[in-house]
């Protein structure tokens, strides 16, 4: 590195600032992916956390998601780009479902999916995204064009969990022209990427908005930075509502009285937190669905949303998983250790060749003693019934087996995470 006149090394501002980023935000972790799309953004990330990490290990992974004709070339790029480091590289390939609807969040949700299960194969313990300041300035008026609320005008946040993996961001105060102007000071190349001006995607109009009406990226975020501080005590006065709350065998209990007397967006909260916990859905349902739910409870003796069934009951507020729902539920099978995941609510453990995990339905409950178990007619219908062809083998929720056990993915920490969740 270049020195001054008394031969003091030249202070680097982009190296200090997103390696002061990467220690603070992932500097307890050893195993750490880069989302390496080939981009200038994506390149400067690789780079970056390379010169920072130490004796960490670092890997990278492209997603070709097949949009355009040269991707494959591009993917390949990127990984000759980190072999050059002596970072193990993959690429992940999209069999896109031609049916999706908006194609570029169906790619986006894609993208996430494929590298956190390239992440959790390779037991790495985050994945580091290359969003700079000016993504995060045209993401704050995307979500104002949209209407967002709080949570959505607090922009990207560093840190953010989703599909099972730790999502790092390191580079949201450092802009694009920034680490370009890095890139070619250290004569590193990169891929610019055509649909970048394609003005069919909302954030290139975006984008091309910001730049005609000469908007300020970092007054954008720093909006963005102060509505997330008032999200932040949303989120804590939200906790202090839920206190007392009981998880149970994949079920939430609230107290009623207080879900009523808290304002009402700290009623939305609760009811997404609760929806979220029951079905393990990835995203809340649309706001308007979550108000229209809000004014249903006031007097309806129950509704049903996103796969749960919300019941006042007392003084609590019921979630529990909608029969209906479970059923529609992948069937799912042992892997080599008797093990499997169902519903995305449910572990299974100790079974055997041949049986398969579906929703036990209504059917079987009265050669079940079903109310010995505690559980309402339509909580134990949606538990996991131990199935070979259609023979029910185990419902070992209602009757305990000696061989096959059952546990909830989710308990009273994870409904305490959801309330966090951003």
């Amino acid at each position: 590195m270049p020195g001054d006149p008394d031969g003091c090394p030249k202070a680097d501002p982009v190296v200090d600032q997103v390696g002061a980023n990467l220690t603070r935000l992932a500097g307890d972790l050893s195993r750490i992916g880069i989302a390496l799309s080939g981009g200038g953004d994506s390149t400067a990330l690789m780079h970056l956390a390379h010169r920072w990490a130490g004796g960490r290990q670092l890997f990278a992974a492209t997603v070709d998601h097949g949009l355009r004709p040269e991707a494959a070339q591009e993917a390949h790029e990127a990984h000759q780009a980190a072999s050059r480091l002596g970072i193990p590289h993959a690429t992940l390939l999209w069999r896109r479902d031609t049916k999706a609807g908006n194609l570029m969040a169906a790619a986006r949700d894609a993208r996430l999916r494929l590298l956190s299960g390239w992440a959790r194969r390779n037991d790495l313990e985050a994945v580091l995204l290359g969003h700079t300041i000016d993504d995060q300035a045209e993401t704050i008026l995307m979500r104002l064009a949209r209407g967002s609320g709080v949570d959505g005008m607090a922009g990207m946040a560093e840190i953010r969990g989703a599909f099972g993996m730790r999502w790092v961001r390191p580079m949201l105060g450092v802009s694009r022209s920034e680490l370009r102007d890095w890139l070619m000071g250290q004569g590193i190349g990169w891929i610019e990427d055509p649909s970048n001006e394609n003005d069919d995607y909302d954030r290139v109009r975006i984008r091309k908005a910001i730049g005609l009406l000469d908007l300020p990226a970092r007054q954008l975020a720093q909006s963005a930075a102060n509505m997330a501080m008032a999200r932040d005590a949303l989120q804590d006065f939200a906790a202090q509502i839920a206190k007392g709350a009981n998880a149970a065998l994949g079920s939430l209990q609230l107290s009623l009285t207080s879900f009523r007397r808290a304002p009402l967006e700290i009623r939305r909260r609760l009811l997404v937190a609760g929806l979220r916990f029951v079905s393990g859905a990835d995203y809340p349902p649309r706001r308007e669905a979550i108000l229209h739910a809000l004014v249903a409870l006031n007097t309806a003796p129950r509704i049903t949303l996103d796969g749960v069934i919300v019941e006042p009951r007392g003084d609590l507020l019921r979630f529990i998983r909608e029969p209906a729902a479970a059923a529609r539920a992948d069937e799912a099978l042992p892997d080599e250790a008797g093990a499997a995941i169902w519903d995305e609510r449910w572990r299974v453990s100790g079974l055997l060749p041949g049986q398969v995990v579906r929703a036990l339905g209504h059917g079987p409950l009265p050669e079940l003693n079903w109310r010995a178990s505690g559980l309402g007619r339509d909580e134990a219908a949606a538990t996991p019934g131990i199935w070979r062809g259609d023979s029910l083998v185990a419902a070992p929720l209602l009757k305990a087996h000696r061989q096959i056990g059952v546990t909830p993915l989710r308990e009273l920490p994870e409904f305490t995470a959801l309330l966090y969740t951003h």
